[in-house]
């Protein structure tokens, strides 16, 4: 029971869920997610601010833009078949729905090489609630992340054919979770330990785009790594009195402080954009995303947690890369539709599954319209559909990697996201 509270909070604090590609929440433009979030090579708006900031200089109009999707995720779990002693427990997620959002703006002289942009976006974060009874309450019940990036941008057109531009990123989000305290979670409901704090950290987006000619453009973009820094979290930890043994395993009052350093990797996108006839434009884009940065989680506690100072959780992702097909077709002046599909790679080994909801790879299908209220005001709405591989994890599988952290079973997971955006031009 020691060890299961010594890693109680090395692996949950920022879990898979936030920082596994499955949740590397790709909604940062809707006109982008109906075309399976493709948008290295193109020039559509504001939303060049995150896509690609060299973009930004061949957009035509000035442009403000808002937008938001909901995501409702259930991850469905099936515990470890026992050869002996087959078992037919199965859960689902509660998890309330997500909000990610994304606001840009962008402004330049008329006849000017120089564009301004500003964009404010949730990269990262998610919510998940399992029932209070289910199999695995000891190692999550709860977790809610949020994460907000802020970028100015400036874009700088040095010819007809080739735009550069750079934005600097400024991070910041929060974590709230709970979860059972070992074998007291078994023994008492009441038993559980919570996570609170807040975290903030620092990057830059670098772009270029170059059009090849009339119909196709090409685009470079490279999304830093960010270190996001937790100081002073509250760690804060409920147990019955009446649990002899156990309460000189924690900190004085229950309570302690925490930091912690998580990083959120680099991705390098490449795209190309074809404008195929008068009516059809195709992009593809490739993501390469550098997890292999997260190699562990270590935290660093206020007091001592059953004798240490610090604890670490292994993680050792992989590189892992995301290939994207969208298409928009113009079907009137005013009226368009878009579709996509892209795969998903998982970073997560076997093995470094965890309840926060279990990455696998997945395939993930958009569609998407848009509507031209007047020359100024558009609106556009999209749908994307994640569909992750079965994935199951045998006890063998994580008996080397700190096995009281995660729980062995077949997991699956499907993601809805509708959204929709407004967008102004003057």
């Amino acid at each position: 029971m020691k060890k299961k509270f010594l890693i109680v909070a090395a692996f949950l604090l920022f879990g898979s869920q936030a920082f596994s590609g499955g949740f590397q929440v790709a909604l940062q433009g809707q006109r982008q997610i109906g075309m399976a979030h493709t948008g290295t090579a193109l020039a559509f708006d504001a939303s060049s601010v995150f896509f690609n900031p060299g973009s930004l200089a061949f957009t035509i109009k000035n442009n403000v833009s808002v937008g938001g999707s909901l995501i409702r995720s259930r991850v469905k779990y099936i515990a470890w078949q026992e050869t002996d002693a087959p078992s037919n427990y199965q859960s689902e997620t509660e998890s309330p729905l997500g909000t990610p959002f994304a606001l840009y703006a962008s402004y330049g002289l008329k006849d000017s090489r120089f564009k301004f942009g500003l964009g404010v976006y949730t990269p990262y974060g998610s919510s998940v609630k399992w029932p209070s009874d289910w199999k695995g309450y000891s190692v999550l019940r709860s977790l809610k992340l949020q994460s907000v990036f802020i970028q100015p941008t400036v874009s700088f057109r040095l010819s007809d054919k080739i735009g550069i531009g750079a934005g600097f990123v400024y991070a910041t989000g929060g974590v709230e979770l709970q979860k059972g305290i070992g074998a007291l979670a078994l023994q008492n409901g009441f038993s559980e330990a919570g996570l609170k704090g807040s975290a903030n950290g620092l990057g830059y987006n670098i772009g270029i785009h170059a059009k090849l000619s009339e119909d196709l453009s090409f685009g470079l973009d490279y999304r830093s790594r960010v270190d996001m820094k937790v100081k002073d979290g509250e760690a804060t930890f409920i147990v019955p009195p009446s649990t002899s043994g156990v309460l000189g395993l924690f900190p004085p009052g229950g309570k302690t402080s925490f930091s912690a350093t998580l990083p959120l990797p680099a991705t390098l996108s490449a795209g190309l954009a074809w404008k195929a006839g008068p009516k059809l434009l195709l992009a593809l884009d490739y993501n390469l995303v550098y997890w292999s940065a997260y190699k562990e989680l270590r935290f660093d506690y206020g007091a001592s947690v059953n004798g240490a100072m610090s604890t670490a959780s292994p993680r050792n992702y992989k590189d892992a890369s995301i290939i994207r097909f969208g298409a928009e077709y113009q079907a009137s002046q005013k009226f368009a539709v878009r579709a996509g599909y892209y795969f998903d790679q998982t970073p997560v080994g076997d093995g470094y599954m965890t309840p926060e909801t279990p990455d696998a790879n997945r395939n993930c299908f958009t569609a998407g319209l848009g509507y031209h209220v007047s020359d100024k005001l558009s609106v556009d709405a999209s749908f994307l559909y994640v569909e992750g591989n079965t994935r199951e994890q045998s006890p063998s599988d994580i008996l080397v990697n700190a096995p009281d952290s995660f729980v062995p079973g077949t997991y699956k997971i499907r993601v809805f996201v509708p959204g929709i955006s407004l967008s102004y031009n003057f």
